[in-house]
């Protein structure tokens, strides 16, 4: 029976080492934005927005694949290829390396200000007093995270990652069985439907761009490069992205089933995720509250390591040269993410504001990551004779219509609420 034990142990440890481009793609994709934009719309609409995010994860299994056919095939990484095989691909890709950089500093920014007001009001909650400094919250978790980078490789990076990313998963997960949601609500959130409320769009354009994400993409094609994925892997590769758009789906639903189970029922919107906690804990208890909070420090933590890797993975993509993790580009670039992590919890800056203008720079780069995936992976002379099926191609296509309709309604969201959002 031991052996049998052991057996079956080894087994599923090696399936879960062998999917570690489907965590590390996770750990990245669902940090504290998608938390706080999963719990708004749990407790503003209830489960209704659910068929968007299931949209948003189906199209990003799509190009979760086909960034990774791209790689396998051709044996280089996406930025690479755009430089390369692209008319004008050079300042294409530039200019997707740069955006993309400044967008997820800027999300690093607003991940380390809403982690610890976080955890200066749950240690308050906790100590039934003043809580932990945020500054020193803000401070210790740099410090832990860049050590992190200092020690480690790409190797190491997808094992913390598979680790960081199961505790996230179960923690939201035992939180939406703990206050379940309505199953007749639950299967009425896959009929698209539209709330009839002020910035519902932008809510909708928030949970795309929160699950669909320009820099997932790019990112993907990298790993299979880091990986040493051939040919060979391909199927093996189509399994590991759907794996990793499912757990993306899974997460995602348990926040917004726990909102709306608990928040929405009552009438108590939130767009922060400290003001979620405040109002759960009455509601779940400090022990269910805790488990939820536990989950959220696991969100940050696999999010905030491959935003501080993507600089010099992109630039090593760029060049297509391999990356040096020991090298002092890798330690700089990283250690100057850091500090600019550091710049709303020190001055005191509102992290919503960082998330959000984090997205806004997003909108303009995925439909510029869509289009040149699209005309990539259909050159023949580049994919060595691989034919792109008709249902991809379908997918392509209306995947390009719905970026362009979600970044529209992002822009005229943000837009009108220019001034009340800085």
């Amino acid at each position: 029976m031991s052996e049998n034990k052991s057996s079956i142990y080894s087994r599923f440890k090696k399936f879960v080492i062998s999917i570690g481009p489907a965590f590390f793609v996770v750990g990245y994709t669902i940090g504290t934005g998608s938390i706080v934009t999963m719990a708004s719309a749990g407790s503003r609409y209830g489960m209704s927005m659910l068929w968007v995010l299931s949209l948003a994860c189906i199209f990003a299994f799509v190009l979760l694949d086909a960034y990774g056919k791209y790689s396998l095939y051709t044996g280089e990484g996406a930025l690479y290829g755009i430089k390369t095989h692209i008319k004008g691909g050079r300042f294409i890709a530039l200019t997707v390396l740069i955006g993309l950089i400044i967008v997820e500093i800027m999300a690093l920014a607003g991940i380390m200000g809403i982690i610890t007001d976080l955890f200066h009001d749950w240690t308050g909650m906790i100590l039934g007093g003043k809580g932990w400094n945020p500054i020193w919250i803000a401070v210790g978790i740099s410090v832990f995270i860049y050590g992190l980078i200092l020690i480690g490789k790409y190797s190491m990076f997808e094992k913390i990652l598979i680790v960081f990313v199961s505790f996230m998963g179960l923690s939201f997960l035992m939180t939406m069985f703990i206050v379940p949601p309505d199953p007749v609500e639950f299967i009425k959130g896959f009929i698209p439907t539209i709330p009839e409320k002020a910035n519902a769009t932008i809510l909708i354009a928030a949970i795309v761009g929160t699950t669909f994400t320009a820099p997932t993409f790019v990112v993907r094609s990298i790993l299979m490069k880091e990986k040493k994925w051939d040919l060979t892997q391909i199927k093996h590769a189509k399994k590991d992205a759907a794996i990793g758009a499912l757990i993306m789906f899974l997460v995602s639903v348990a926040v917004m089933a726990a909102a709306a189970s608990t928040l929405y029922v009552i009438g108590r919107p939130v767009d922060r995720v400290v003001t979620m906690v405040e109002l759960l804990e009455p509601l779940l208890g400090r022990f269910a509250i805790s488990i939820f909070v536990m989950g959220i420090l696991g969100a940050a933590m696999s999010s905030m390591i491959p935003i501080l890797m993507l600089a010099p993975l992109l630039i090593s993509d760029y060049q297509n040269k391999p990356v040096e993790y020991k090298g002092v580009t890798f330690r700089v670039l990283s250690g100057v993410a850091i500090l600019f992590g550091l710049i709303v919890p020190v001055f005191g800056y509102r992290p919503v504001s960082a998330m959000i203008v984090s997205q806004a720079f997003q909108v303009f780069l995925l439909p510029v990551v869509v289009l040149a995936m699209m005309y990539l992976i259909n050159r023949k002379d580049l994919m060595k004779g691989y034919k792109v099926s008709i249902w991809m191609n379908i997918s392509f296509v209306l995947i390009i219509i719905f970026t362009i309709i979600i970044s529209y309604q992002a822009v005229i969201g943000l837009l009108e609420s220019f001034d009340t959002i800085f």
